[in-house]
């Protein structure tokens, strides 16, 4: 039996014995199933590499005990916090263990000494938004700030786009608390002169031979490493003093968890700047830009940072940042500067943004700064430049830009000299590079379109970065001036930084680690940066045939469709738009969509088992997409779980049958129909005293909340067509708003005749039962049942579409199926022409408000209006429609809530093992907003399950905006 087969065969005995000794060990979780150490197989590099196990601990204990199994057993151990490394820093093959579910909390806050200590694995945003009541902020800031760790950023010495004011990590930890690899636990901090300190042994001795290894190599620290602002490459020995006073801490920060398990952080705060104000500098070319930056840099802004053309025109592209490159972008610019000032008062930042302009004036280019005071527009620049990385992964198709010499550092008056050459190499290997960043400090980020599928374009990744290296290395820059080494850029130490330091970095990994049992391979003795056995698209890499059940045509197929997840983890932020609701509550890597396309991805190359796709494992990954469609907007790379999930559920339930529940929801649109008198039968279940528990295990809906009533007169429609000032409209009424909510569609149509328009009613050419969009067969993976009615909807819709006739619905959900499935169910012209005219009733209002045609008699209120947006209309970018409706009613105040998913997603709130989790997300931001409301204050929503949600857990009734203009009508 060969090497490998012995290790394949001990592998599972390995795993299980680790497992059961972990879990009797700690009081954390522990996984061990293919699909959950597939999803932390990767981080946002090009690497995979497949853990034996991971471990979720709750405690510092649950490390200590984590720590000594894995040493007794030769596993290595790796932390983890949001996974959003581009180095491979937190893939490995032990144990992966993530900090960030339940180590996130601030341990002490000293508002005097501006000091903060918290648990590694707090998200950066969290903890800004903890200490913004006191008027202070953590400074140091990269793009990921939404769901990065303060672990992950000490791991990797991370920096942003404001370092020139405020430096890097390693500027700004005080101390670090952290177990060693033999179970030691050490207080790292300053250490002042020679003296011995009140420590361990341990700790003591790590410090002297720390000491001397810096007293040693004195002399090649001095020549060898670079004194740029951004260098974060190899154990930061500069740091070290070897006769006075330095921080031990420092060491460790940047040290990628190869020399300690961090438990807590000690951390410098600032005070927030009061004012703010951005110039955003527009350049006819990428040169201009490159040799204007330190005219711009002399002004002493607090950021400087790059948007290349390439970024421009991807983000006007994306629907989420088209709005405010629009409003502030001028013409076609070849890259913009983004020059940020902050201060005390606005008006000296004012005089800074003069002065900016007589500079590019001075520089050849007047005219060319666009202003920025108010907060809200410099908030939604500095948005979208958060996601240039994800901006700049959008580009469907398998070349991509790819990281490999991302964070070079170079001296200022070098910089464009530098990209000059960077262009150079590019076009000799035949490709060309994209650019962003932090121009400020001379790192910009700056990736290759390259196609890490394809053997030829492989072996570009060294050609590239050894050329990239020697021009850094001429100009006296750093090959590792942010996002850390990892596997990425390890290797290349001896050539940057000669074999002396690397000997040295290797004895310093050797003094804290003699057994490597911490992230091993990383910074010292590292794979070659360039193993494809190592690779997210390995050797043999190739999806497994499948017929799908929707078009994915364009995105190049299904699989493709998944691969355009770069692992980024912008689904895993907790404030702000909708995704991912699920993950918000639970902190869970199964439950955001980055987990869930990591598993899909896996699933249809192979790398889960033959029957991974349509697993009860599996099925499990994705019981909790509550299909919100946020990640269809939010999600900076296009990807929709929400109709992911259906193509899974179509090749599940055909593997496992329906289940009774399943086959009833979906059948509802026909039993609705036939059911006649006897739907009112069904309101008896909620009426009648105990019936509901009686009748839930055979349902399988909860009877802790009641189900919709059935109306006790459905919506029937009336006349159709007619004359009218301005012509017909087509009433789109969906099963929800024709048998439960009826009065929504009375209203709707009122305020419609009221305003001068002919609501007019469509029915199939069969000339049976009412139109269906076919939205809960989608849900419940039945997509021949939701072909079948997009068929008859689109034959019946089509002519009116053809006439021009606006289709405008109600129903979120149902409406906007016509504008999205459709396509994928019956892709062709009719799809597309029903989708261009279709509407939400508030679309329709907010178009007829700039016609001028939208006028109907309405009395004057003297009100408050609070808003919830169903998260369909969010995923569409409907809600400024949905707002400017109700702020078109005269005297209306209408705020929108800030939340994600009321947690109720059509049926799955009703299902009872969904209750549970349904009313967390719905606790999080929406019940304690509609709670807090004055009892005068409107409640406003237009999804059916976002009402129920509402009324049950808040004991309000809301009111669809149609309802709110009827009960105004004059």
């Amino acid at each position: 039996m060969t090497a490998g087969a012995n290790a394949a065969t001990r592998e599972p005995v390995l795993t299980d014995r680790l497992a059961a000794r972990l879990r009797a060990a700690i009081a954390g979780e522990v996984f061990v199933d293919r699909t959950t150490r597939g999803m932390y197989a990767t981080d946002a590099s090009i690497y995979q590499i497949q853990p034996l196990g991971v471990v979720i601990p709750r405690t510092t204990e649950d490390i200590e005990a984590t720590i000594a199994i894995a040493r007794e057993e030769g596993v290595p151990v790796t932390a983890r916090g949001g996974g959003t490394s581009q180095c491979g820093q937190t893939v490995n093959r032990g144990l992966i263990v993530d900090v960030s579910p339940h180590l996130h909390d601030i341990i002490a806050l000293d508002t005097g000494a501006r000091t903060v200590r918290v648990e590694p694995g707090i998200v950066l945003d969290a903890l800004n938004r903890a200490l913004q009541p006191h008027g202070l902020f953590f400074p140091v800031d990269p793009s990921t700030a939404s769901r990065c760790t303060i672990g992950g950023m000490t791991a990797n010495n991370s920096s942003g786009a404001r370092s020139i004011r405020y430096g890097i990590m390693a500027d700004n930890v005080l101390g670090i608390d952290a177990v060693l690899a033999d179970g030691t636990r050490a207080a790292f901090g300053p250490v002042e002169g020679g003296d011995a300190m009140l420590a361990p042994a341990r700790y003591r001795d790590l410090t002297d031979r720390v000491r001397a290894i810096a007293r040693r190599e004195a002399s090649e620290i001095e020549t060898r490493v670079s004194k740029v602002l951004r260098n974060v490459g190899g154990y930061a020995l500069q740091t070290v003093h070897p006769e006075g006073p330095f921080n031990m801490a420092t060491l460790l920060v940047g040290s990628e968890g190869t020399l300690g398990f961090f438990t807590a952080i000690d951390l410098q705060l600032q005070p927030l700047p009061r004012a703010k104000a951005l110039g955003i500098a527009h350049f006819p070319t990428f040169a201009d830009a490159m040799r204007s930056t330190q005219a711009l840099v002399a002004l002493e802004p607090v950021a400087v940072e790059l948007f290349d053309r390439t970024m421009i025109e991807l983000s006007r592209e994306n629907p989420e940042f088209a709005p405010t490159m629009a409003a502030h972008v001028r013409g076609e610019p070849g890259s913009l500067l983004l020059v940020e000032f902050a201060g005390d008062e606005l008006e000296p930042l004012v005089e800074k943004l003069d002065a900016l302009d007589d500079t590019m004036a001075s520089l050849g280019f007047s005219g060319a700064v666009v202003k920025l005071t108010a907060a809200a527009d410099q908030a939604a620049v500095w948005y979208v430049r958060s996601q240039g990385l994800n901006i700049m992964t959008s580009t469907r198709g398998d070349p991509k830009p790819v990281s490999i010499i991302e964070d070079c550092a170079v001296p200022l008056e070098h910089l464009a000299a530098y990209t000059e050459g960077l262009t150079e190499i590019f076009a000799r290997h035949g490709t060309t590079g994209v650019f962003y960043a932090h121009a400020s400090v001379g790192c910009l980020h700056v990736r290759p379109v390259l196609n890490v599928k394809r053997d030829e374009d492989v072996g570009k990744l060294r050609a590239i970065a050894e050329e990239a290296f020697a021009l850094v290395r001429a100009y006296g820059g750093a090959h590792s001036g942010e996002h850390g080494d990892g596997i990425l850029r390890s290797e290349f130490h001896e050539e940057m930084l000669g074999s002396r330091l690397v000997a040295a970095f290797r004895e310093i990994k050797t003094a804290f680690d003699p057994e490597g049992v911490l992230n091993p391979g990383r910074i010292v003795d590292a794979p070659r940066m360039d193993d494809r056995t190592n690779f997210r698209y390995g050797p043999g890499y190739a999806a497994v045939p499948m017929a799908t059940q929707l078009d994915w045509s364009e995105w190049g197929g299904f699989t493709a469709a998944v691969e355009m997840c770069n692992n980024n983890g912008a689904c895993r932020k907790e404030m702000g738009g909708a995704m991912c609701p699920s993950y918000r509550v639970t902190d869970d890597e199964h439950h955001v969509t980055r987990g869930r396309a990591n598993a899909l991805r896996l699933a249809l190359t192979g790398q889960l088992g033959d029957a991974a796709l349509t697993s009860d494992e599996f099925y499990d990954a994705l019981d909790l997409c509550v299909s919100c469609k946020a990640c269809k907007r939010e999600c900076p790379t296009g990807v929709d779980m929400a109709k992911m999930k259906i193509e899974f559920l179509a090749h599940y339930r055909s593997a496992h049958g329906t289940s009774l529940r399943d086959r009833v929801a979906a059948a509802l649109p026909r039993l609705a129909y036939l059911a006649g008198p006897l739907r009112r039968l069904a309101n008896l279940r909620d009426a009648i005293p105990g019936l509901a528990r009686a009748t839930e295990r055979a349902s399988g809906f909860t009877a802790r909340r009641a189900l919709p009533r059935w109306h006790a007169r459905p919506f029937r429609g009336g006349s159709s067509g007619g004359n009218a000032p301005h012509g017909q409209v087509v009433l789109f009424v969906d099963t929800f708003n024709r048998y439960f909510e009826a009065d929504v569609a009375r209203a709707a149509e009122r305020v419609l005749i009221a305003a001068g328009y002919a609501p007019t009613y469509v029915r199939a050419h069969d000339g049976a039962r009412p139109l269906c969009c076919g939205r809960i067969s989608l849900t419940k993976g039945d997509v021949a049942g939701a072909r079948a009615e997009a068929q008859r909807t689109l034959d019946a819709l089509e002519p009116y579409a053809r006439r021009g006739l606006p289709i405008v619905g109600l129903e979120p959900s149902c409406l906007l199926t016509l504008r999205d499935e459709f396509a994928s169910l019956l892709p062709g012209p009719a799809a597309e022409l029903v989708a261009s005219q279709a509407l939400l009733f508030e679309e329709f209002i907010a178009r007829e408000l700039d016609a001028g045609r939208w006028s109907p008699p309405l009395r004057t209120v003297a009100q408050r209006a609070l808003v919830h947006g169903h998260c369909h209309q969010k995923a569409f970018g409907a809600m400024p429609a949905v707002m400017r409706a109700l702020r078109a009613i005269p005297g209306l105040d209408a705020q929108a809530v800030e939340s994600s998913c009321c947690g109720m997603a059509g049926m799955f709130g009703y299902e009872r093992e969904h209750y549970e989790i349904s009313m967390r997300m719905a606790e999080r931001d929406l019940l304690p907003a509609v709670r807090a409301a004055a009892a005068q204050t409107l409640i406003v929503a237009d999804g059916m399950s976002c009402k129920h949600q509402i009324e049950h857990g808040a004991a309000r009734r809301p009111l669809h905006v149609a309802e709110v203009y009827a009960a105004l009508l004059a």
